[in-house]
Formats: structure tokens, sequence, C-alpha cells
């Protein structure tokens, strides 16, 4: 298929910054430069050079003053907002963690989702997002749940204008499958281990927390646990639980914000360890850890149980999450797992990361990560997409015939 004659139309939720949604989309941004994208939201600027020298489109919510500060609280309005009609094109893609799959793809032409989760404040942890408490907050909960009750029928009805998903986890396969009762192929994100490596330096006495600061990431396990157990916490990252979790911190955290790449990489080249106590759809940064040879003690649901091998699990060099668990002690672990969000579980995990430091091996954390770099990643999300292309070509052929 020669891509510079391809008519591709790409579909992203919003480009307000370069998180792990916008590095899938970078690579389709240089094979079709001359795309359209649509999106929700385009703060200029905030992405690479690859995603805003395409033809950006957003939409009418892009007018609004200010609307990057505060587009997430517009969530009533997305949907009138999306649904993007295309016409003239071979082939539709959407990334979507929201309202990017409901594109209207031309009447034969096919339509690829990069599905990073099915909307996870109207599925599958509405209750993470939206607390119940007092007698105001079940009041707001009922106009919430009535909210939420029409975007997911809107969010279902659209799904069928999706020809072939493509899941970034078995466990955003599992999600799709129940919200929408549609299989998909996994596809598993990309990783920059060219940029992320290891240091021949020594492994300092502290823990590590990088991300988002929202509510479900359960960032106040690891402060709480590593306040009980008198270890050293650094925690990089912004959000809107932030001012929360330095409330209930004591004085062996730190709190560094937001960060650039380069002081994230260093980081994570001297960190004892990355604590990862949420659940998320696949997660970048253990793998980021990973290849700067840094072990992970993590909760044991989500995309984590598929990029990290856990101390007593007999595994073989691979992607984790294609393989049964198995009690007896593995080979080449990468990371430790707790079974329950609750700090003593998350204590007890630290304590047996301690115990056993010795049988983790940076250069077994490095080869796993290098599993999921960025080649791999273009090679089988190209090969897909080339082969839903050809179907589409022939099928046209055969029409016309």
């Amino acid at each position: 298929m020669d891509a510079g004659r391809e008519r591709v139309v790409l579909v992203h939720d919003w480009l307000t910054g370069m998180r792990g949604g916008e590095k899938c989309l970078e690579p389709l941004c240089r094979r079709w430069p001359d795309a359209r994208l649509y999106t929700l939201l385009h703060k200029r600027g905030s992405v690479s050079p690859a995603i805003e020298n395409v033809r950006v489109r957003p939409s009418a919510l892009n007018a609004l003053p200010r609307v990057d500060r505060y587009y997430r609280y517009l969530l009533p309005l997305m949907p009138f907002a999306a649904g993007w009609r295309v016409d003239d094109a071979d082939l539709v893609v959407s990334l979507s963690h929201a309202v990017a799959k409901s594109a209207r793809p031309p009447k034969g032409v096919p339509h690829v989702c990069y599905c990073f989760t099915p909307m996870r404040y109207a599925w599958h942890m509405k209750d993470a997002y939206f607390r119940k408490t007092g007698l105001l907050g079940r009041l707001k909960a009922r106009a919430v749940d009535a909210l939420l009750s029409q975007i997911r029928n809107w969010d279902r009805r659209t799904a069928a204008r999706v020809t072939h998903f493509v899941a970034i986890s078995n466990t955003v396969r599992d999600r799709i499958r129940d919200c929408y009762g549609r299989d998909a192929v996994v596809i598993y994100p990309p990783v920059d281990t060219d940029f992320y490596t290891p240091s021949a330096g020594p492994r300092e006495d502290f823990y590590l927390v990088v991300s988002a600061l929202a509510p479900y990431k359960r960032f106040d396990l690891a402060i709480d646990a590593c306040t009980k157990l008198g270890k050293k916490l650094v925690v990089i990252g912004s959000g809107q639980h932030a001012a929360k979790l330095k409330a209930s911190a004591g004085p062996n955290v730190s709190f560094l914000g937001w960060q650039p790449d380069e002081v994230i990489r260093d980081h994570l080249r001297r960190a004892r360890a990355l604590l990862f106590p949420g659940e998320e759809d696949f997660g970048i940064v253990p793998l980021e850890a990973q290849a700067c040879g840094c072990p992970v003690i993590g909760f044991a649901r989500g995309g984590l149980t598929e990029t990290v091998r856990p101390l007593g699990a007999a595994v073989k060099p691979g992607f984790a999450g294609d393989r049964p668990r198995d009690p007896t002690a593995g080979a080449e672990p990468t990371g430790v797992f707790f079974a329950e969000q609750t700090p003593d579980a998350a204590c007890e995990a630290i304590e047996r990361f301690e115990r056993e430091r010795d049988r983790f091996d940076p250069r077994a954390a490095r080869r796993q990560a290098v599993l999921f770099r960025k080649e791999r990643f273009e090679a089988d999300l190209f090969g897909y997409l080339d082969r839903v292309l050809r179907g589409a070509t022939g099928a046209a052929r055969k029409v016309a015939a």
C-alpha cells in the first residue's frame, strides 16, 4: 500500500500535552503528514511537531476562552461536539479514551479505533471519579448517575461506527467486550527505550511515584505505606489530587511537581523501585522504569499484570499478560505485586521487595521493556492497518466488478 496516496483521517480526543495517547498518535502523523486530524481541543504548541504539522481541525469547544484549563468539566457537552462526519477518506483511525471513536466514516470505509479504554469515568471507574459521601454527595450522585447513564447509552451506540477495534492491552480488550459486546486485537503502546536507558550509578535510598495526581491512581497508598515504614518517597507529577496528598504526607515525602522527561529519567535511574498502586489500562511509566533498570512494586490488576514480571511467578521472556500465573518461584522477576489496595498490602509488598532485592537484575528489567519498543509498536500497528486497507480495497473492487 502506497502511504503517500492513502486518504487517511485521524481522530483524537484532545491535544493538550504529550502523554501516552499522543505518543501513539505521533507515528501515525509521521506516516501520513497530509492527514486531517479531528479533535475536540487543540492547545497550540502542546504536542510534538509531527502532530502540530498535520491538518488539525478542532471542534467548536476550542473557541471557549482558556478551555484547556477546564475541559474535563465539559463532559456533558463532549458528545454534542464529537461525532465528526468524515468524507473523502480511504481509512479513518481514531485514538480514543473518550469520544474520538464516535467519528462517522463514509459508507464502506473502515474505521479502526485504537482504544485506550472505554470511558473510564462512565464505566468501570465511575466511583473513583465521583465519590458519594454525605447527603449533598448523594444528591449529586443521583444527578451524576443520570448523566452517566445517558453517556453510556451514547457511548454504546457510537461503538457501532467502528469497524475494527484495537485494544492497548488484554485488560482493555476485556472492557471493550463487556461495554460494547465487541472483540479487539491487542497491540501494546510504544515505549521509548532509546531515551529511557539505565545508568552505571548505584540505586539510592528512595522510592518513586511518577504520574498525574488523580484520585483513581491511589497514590495515597504509596504515601501511607512509605510513611508507616519510614521510607523516603519522591512524588513527580501534578493534578487535582495534589493538595490532598500533600496534606496527608509526612516529612519523608518530597513533592517535585511536574518535571521534564530528563528529570524523570534521572530519578528512574536512581530510585530503589517505582511504586504503582493504581489500576491502569496499560501503564507506560512502569515500562519506562524497567527500561531504566528500575523494579516496580504495584497493584496486581490492570495493564501492569501484562508488563511486569512479578516475584513468585514462573515466567519466560515475553509479554507477561500472555501466560497464566504460577505460584512457584520464577526466573527474572522485575517487580512485586500486592493483591489489595490497602496500606498494609502495599507495606507488605515493599518489605518483601526489601528482603529479596538481590533477585532483581536491572538487565532483566531492561530486556522486558525492550519487548515494548517503538519499532515493535509501529510494525504491529501499520501492518494491521495495511491489512485492513487491503481488505477494504479488495471489497471495493468486487463491488465495482
